[in-house]
């Protein structure tokens, strides 16, 4: 980025994303526009703090803003919308040439919400400028990551993000050549030199994305100086020199020296030697302008279904059958029905009226539903929906279109509850039971939650809008949502058994990095992700020749509901289980993938419902990579070993996630419990690990506890 487009950004994306938020556990599908929005301001109670945000978010000189914004922060220290605000005050701070300040708040917000590219671009620009190289490199890196994963704020243009993308790339890549270049310059010898080819690769990258940055050409140009490429650096020396000053006078005179110490022919003037460098080519970059596909494996084969596994994987489809994957969606039956249909069977709504009823008939499972008009209307359970903790129930219409039921089965709690209430925002259309007879898009299955829930979904015709045209090969979660399309595969080991190649080869989870185990888990268990249909409506598996699993990019966190977030930033919803887990340092730093812990579909499955690897052994699961802590647990626990207090998912995975009416596991593992964020936000807000079995305690005892711990006497 050039110093004038560092100041650019401030302006140029402020971001209308601040204000929208898109319900939770449902299915997204990316350009839908249909959807209701639920704003975060609608979420402010306070009048007086969502007044202060709307001055902040229209005020435009930097000064200003940055006055605005840091009140907000000091006025409203538990707000929703402090990494917004910290946001808008180290942007303002940018603008003002406030580089040391624009740090702080940049930080202070990235610490609320850390996939945030349109701040890392501009505050790596600024880290750098400040001689933070490590810092500016980890917010670069950051950056790429997001922009890749990441669909456009809903702030920019669909026709102008993919021109403002590839400039934000190009910025992070000119960082990343910045601090190898700084780096070089430390260095001697080999190291010198391959510091200063790390800065030509990631220089021409940032040069591929955006050609006209003239600030890119110079420092170039500087690099293949440095490098001992003299001619090379006089092409983009030749670019630069255009520039406004300083810049481009010094790109004149790094020409002027470049020809004066390597022309020797009288007759080829400076004119002509700075014209001829000018056109002359130049070098090319090797380094792909995104991610590469998540697995090279391609999709040559056709689907099989999970059935043709089993002839030569007996005991694994066993097994399968068993875990909540093989049973989240399921053809009626009913041995599989939990839900009491006989005794405590009615629901009832406002006024303590009845609005529904679980009945049995014949030997058929039976919903009744009360509509507005009063009238009463009965629909047969076709499927059920989960095995574990909760099931739900949905009817297949003649039509083909299924509906689930809004009225769900707690296992735990032994009661019916309006499942979509406990999660969504008031004025939702689908908490409304009576109005399920509708048979709408809120209720429909195949819209809300057949990506996730069922296998090989297909879009037959142009639209999903309805809930129509949608047909799937097969119930719940089966091999190949995994293990990618698996006809070649099997018609070649049951012709040939044992004799594998290329192109019967099927994914291998031993075989496979972090982030490719990941991306195979995130297909249904990231919730951010965003559907789109592929060029024969294939919605959640790959055409034949693209590569598996398919990449979805996810919504921008900020469009996503507030209640999927606790003040402190964390996740507050399992339904983003792999959202939490790409921000843990045992996957971002250490390779840690979801196989460390679960096994799919282990031999224990039916007594094992969170799939664990160890499960009574969970200690085991962490020590595989931290042995260090295995001989003497309580000298780092600070609690008798044998303690739950000793066990690492006591501080480092506490029970903070909503998984209706019970408490998950969170999968963002914190590095240890942040006392300072539960002072600021409350145990509501922040909850803290010790406070979970220290309940008479409060967040300054942590800090102190923690502050002994740290520097024992």
């Amino acid at each position: 980025m050039t110093r004038t487009g560092a100041r650019l950004w401030v302006l140029a994306l402020a971001t209308i994303t601040w204000l929208r938020g898109q319900a939770l556990d449902t299915t997204l599908f990316r350009g839908d526009t249909g959807a209701k929005k639920f704003t975060i301001i609608d979420q402010v109670t306070d009048a007086g703090e969502r007044r202060a945000f709307l001055r902040l978010y229209e005020a435009r000189d930097p000064g200003q803003r940055r006055k605005l914004a840091e009140a907000f922060a000091e006025q409203y220290p538990q707000s929703w919308l402090l990494a917004q605000a910290y946001e808008a005050a180290a942007k303002s701070c940018i603008d003002l040439e406030d580089y040391a300040q624009a740090v702080r708040y940049g930080l202070e917000s990235l610490r609320l919400l850390p996939e945030n590219p349109l701040l890392l671009v501009p505050l790596a620009n600024v880290q750098v400028k400040l001689g933070q190289t490590a810092a500016a490199q980890q917010s670069a890196r950051a950056a790429l990551d997001y922009l890749d994963r990441f669909d456009a704020p809903a702030s920019v243009p669909a026709a102008r993000w993919p021109t403002l993308q590839a400039e934000l790339r190009a910025s992070s890549y000119f960082v990343l050549g910045r601090a190898a270049i700084a780096e070089a310059l430390k260095a001697a010898g080999a190291e010198r030199l391959l510091k200063l080819q790390d800065a030509e690769t990631f220089l021409l990258q940032a040069r591929s994305l955006n050609g006209s940055d003239a600030e890119i050409a110079y420092l170039l140009g500087l690099t293949e100086l440095s490098s001992g490429k003299a001619i090379n650096a006089a092409h983009y020396f030749a670019q630069a020199r255009r520039a406004s000053d300083p810049m481009g006078t010094q790109a004149s005179e790094n020409l002027r020296r470049i020809y004066g110490s390597t022309i020797h022919d009288p007759a080829l003037s400076f004119d002509g030697f700075v014209e001829r460098a000018e056109t002359s080519g130049e070098l090319r970059s090797n380094l792909a302008t995104s991610l590469p596909a998540v697995i090279a494996l391609r999709t040559t084969a056709g689907y099989t279904g999970s059935e043709a596994c089993r002839q030569c994987h007996a005991a694994i489809y066993k097994s399968w059958q068993e875990t909540g994957m093989g049973r989240m969606l399921r053809a009626y039956r009913p041995e599989n029905v939990m839900g009491d249909f006989r005794t405590h069977n009615q629901f009832t709504g406002p006024n303590s009226t009845v609005i529904a009823r679980m009945t049995l008939s014949g030997g058929k499972h039976f919903f009744f539903i009360r509509d507005s008009t009063g009238e009463w209307r009965s629909y047969p359970v076709d499927y059920t929906i989960g095995s574990k903790w909760q099931q739900a129930y949905a009817t297949r219409l003649p039509s083909g279109d299924i509906h689930v039921f809004p009225i769900q089965y707690s296992a735990i709690t032994k009661q019916w509850l309006n499942y979509w209430k406990e999660i969504d925002p008031p004025g939702s259309e689908r908490t409304d039971v009576t109005g399920f007879n509708q048979l709408n898009s809120a209720t429909s299955y195949q819209i809300n939650c057949a990506p996730c829930h069922t296998s090989q979904l297909r879009l037959t015709q142009a639209s999903v809008t309805a809930g129509h045209n949608l047909e799937f090969h097969e119930g719940g979660i089966n091999c190949e949502m995994c293990h990618g399309p698996a006809q070649n595969h099997v018609v070649a080991m049951t012709a040939r058994p044992g004799v594998k190649t290329a192109e019967t080869e099927i994914v291998d989870f031993r075989k496979i990095n972090a982030s490719q185990y990941v991306a195979i888990c995130g297909q249904c268990h990231a919730q951010s992700a965003l559907r789109q249909p592929g060029a024969n409506g294939e919605m959640n598996y790959p055409a034949k020749g693209a590569a598996f699993p398919p990449i979805s990019v996810s919504r921008p966190y900020p469009e996503m509901l507030r209640r999927a977030f606790y003040k402190d930033g964390r996740f507050r919803e399992t339904t983003f289980i792999v959202e939490a887990f790409r921000r843990t340092a045992c996957f971002r730093q250490g390779g840690a993938h979801c196989g460390n812990c679960h096994q799919p579909h282990a031999a224990d499955a039916a007594s094992n419902p969170t799939s664990l690897k160890f499960a009574k052994d969970p200690d085991r699961m962490c020590l595989g990579c931290h042995a260090k802590f295995a001989a003497n647990p309580g000298n780092h626990t600070h609690h008798a070993a044998s303690s739950e207090g000793s066990r690492c998912v006591a501080c480092h995975m506490p029970r903070i996630v909503n998984s209706l009416l019970f408490k998950a596991r969170t999968h963002e593992i914190d590095d240890i419990p942040n006392a300072e964020m539960t002072r600021r936000f409350g145990s509501e807000e922040s909850p803290n690990a010790c406070l979970l079995c220290h309940t008479g305690e409060n967040a300054r005892w942590v800090e102190l506890k923690l502050q002994a711990w740290s520097n024992p006497r």
